[in-house]
């Protein structure tokens, strides 16, 4: 599944809006991320979006 380990991001849904004002369904998928980082002193990989590896919320391996 795609969602984030550290702040639980994933799919957003909403709609397309067609300049007839038409709406049809659509998804955002987060930008997820598998890593290796250092987790409880183990290294594990883990699915981490872009903004938390940035931000420095986790420790890479």
């Amino acid at each position: 599944m795609a969602k984030c380990m550290c702040c639980g991001k994933g799919v957003t849904f909403g709609n397309n809006v067609s300049h007839s004002n038409r709406k049809t369904s659509r998804t955002w998928k987060a930008n997820i991320r598998k890593v290796s980082a250092v987790v409880d002193g183990t290294h594990k990989t883990v699915t981490v979006c872009s903004r938390c590896l940035r931000s420095g919320k986790i420790e890479r391996a």
